[in-house]
């Protein structure tokens, strides 16, 4: 646990218990928050200081805050469950701590310390613990972020920030649970390059990744899939999440991601799928897949399935690809036995319904 003090003012309109039971039935993906939130401020003078738990509410701001007009502005997404055992965790923390701290680097913003990181966490679901459903297809999910605060219209690195955490009840991230979804490849779009943000998980990468996933719901596509900015050729994610290819069946299956380039975003879920596959016993690498190579392979049996992970969607299977000048089916379009192993293995792992190997989960409320 955290040796961080944080400061503690209890909502005073807090929900009543049958009210967050309620909630919980059908709470969706970032449609409710929880009570509280916390908030740590950061000065050139003063540093990291005020942590503090508040009850949830607006920010005041004003117009010419920084953030609205140059985008500094970064976040992350974790999940809190309920154990069996009654007690809640996450799931490697410390891996979006760093994370965290990488991004705020990236865009010339002070890095959070990863014990103040970790003790917002832990301050945010022991008060509002009751918001943690029962049901481990679902979660709290926590969002983390931190944005500057200085007043002025200087072009340069603000000398104020604050870092808020939020929470909010979530269910299954796409409608209708775990079903293989559809993808358009976005040859028109881009959504970044080396030496770019790509590697950084900042609000301003989200903002354009908007109209190449319209173009994909204009195409009756579920996802946007991102090829490479300076081929088109070479896939790299799909919306904001990365993605697995699976060759074989069975025992002899193998799953391959895409390598990172400078562009992609570090998955937590990614990286864990590395290691997880090997422990059941599957070929785990990095490497490079073309979009000739997916269709191809699909096409002759060779790629069999092909899913999506990250944090708020866990894994989820692509059933259909489509682009301007092709469309076809991954597998039999269905979700494979790969991808729902995998699946299930991890959620048993982040729930507390399997054996932590790997020491990944890391307890926010004791039994």
């Amino acid at each position: 646990m955290s040796t961080t003090t944080f400061t503690r003012t209890p909502s005073t309109t807090a929900r009543s218990a049958q009210e967050v039971a309620a909630l919980l039935e059908d709470p969706g993906f970032g449609r409710v928050f929880t009570d509280h939130m916390v908030t740590i401020a950061w000065t050139e003078a003063e540093g990291w200081h005020d942590a503090a738990l508040v009850p949830y509410a607006a920010i005041p701001m004003d117009p010419a805050v920084n953030v609205l007009h140059y985008g500094q502005a970064i976040f992350e997404g974790l999940k809190a469950y309920r154990l069996p055992d009654g007690s809640i965790a996450t799931f490697r923390p410390e891996a979006n701590a760093r994370r965290f701290q990488r991004s705020a680097a990236r865009l010339a913003m002070p890095g959070l310390p990863a014990e103040l990181f970790l003790g917002a966490l832990e301050a945010l679901v022991q008060q509002d613990s009751a918001y943690v459903p029962d049901d481990p297809e679902k979660s709290l999910y926590l969002r983390p972020f931190m944005f500057s605060t200085e007043v002025g219209l200087g072009v340069r690195p603000a000398n104020s920030y604050l870092f808020v955490l939020i929470a909010s009840p979530a269910g299954a991230y796409f409608s209708g649970g775990v079903h293989p979804v559809s993808v358009w490849l976005s040859t028109e779009y881009v959504r970044a390059a080396p030496g770019g943000t790509g590697e950084a998980k900042c609000a301003g990468n989200y903002a354009a990744s908007l109209m190449a996933q319209a173009q994909a719901a204009a195409q009756d596509c579920d996802q946007v899939v991102w090829l490479d900015a300076h081929e088109h050729r070479w896939v790299e994610e799909m919306g904001g999440m990365n993605l697995y290819f699976v060759y074989g069946t069975g025992e002899n299956a193998r799953i391959v991601t895409p390598e990172l380039s400078g562009a992609l975003l570090p998955g937590i879920t990614r990286d864990s799928l590395l290691t997880l596959a090997k422990d059941l016993g599957f070929g785990a690498e990095e490497g490079r897949i073309s979009i000739e190579e997916w269709r191809e392979g699909n096409a002759s049996g060779e790629l069999t399935e092909v899913f999506a992970c990250g944090t708020a969607a866990v894994i989820t299977p692509v059933g259909t690809v489509k682009s301007a000048e092709h469309s076809w089916t991954v597998g039999e379009g269905t979700s494979g036995e790969v991808t729902m192993r995998l699946r299930q293995a991890l959620l048993d792992i982040q729930t507390g319904r399997a054996e932590d190997a790997h020491h990944w989960r890391h307890t926010l409320v004791e039994a």
